[in-house]
């Protein structure tokens, strides 16, 4: 029940309603643009879109193609602040919930 009153809470918030979009928009373009720039299935580009955009980096996907690489410089640039951008609206999402914590 609580994470359902949190999920509320969130998408009542207008500033982490329009960040989760514009996230949700740049994973859905990464992943469209690693199907057809390296040919992997819909499962693998959302994964390394995700994986990219968080910094984590496996090592067990990586674009092989110059366009796929080219891309890649463009989105780690363009997604890490939006991601960045999306923790701290989290974050004081919370903080604005527990003041006194």
């Amino acid at each position: 029940m609580i994470f359902v009153k949190n999920i509320i809470s969130f998408l009542q918030d207008e500033e982490y309603r329009q960040l989760l979009i514009t996230t949700l928009t740049i994973l859905g373009f990464g992943t469209v643009a690693y199907r057809y720039l390296e040919g992997w299935g819909w499962i693998d580009s959302l994964y390394f879109s995700v994986i990219t955009l968080t910094t984590i980096g496996y090592g067990d996907f990586y674009p092989k193609t110059d366009a796929g690489k080219l891309f890649t410089i463009f989105y780690i640039l363009i997604g890490i602040g939006i991601i960045l951008s999306f923790i701290d609206t989290v974050h004081n999402h919370y903080k604005d919930l527990n003041p006194n914590d």
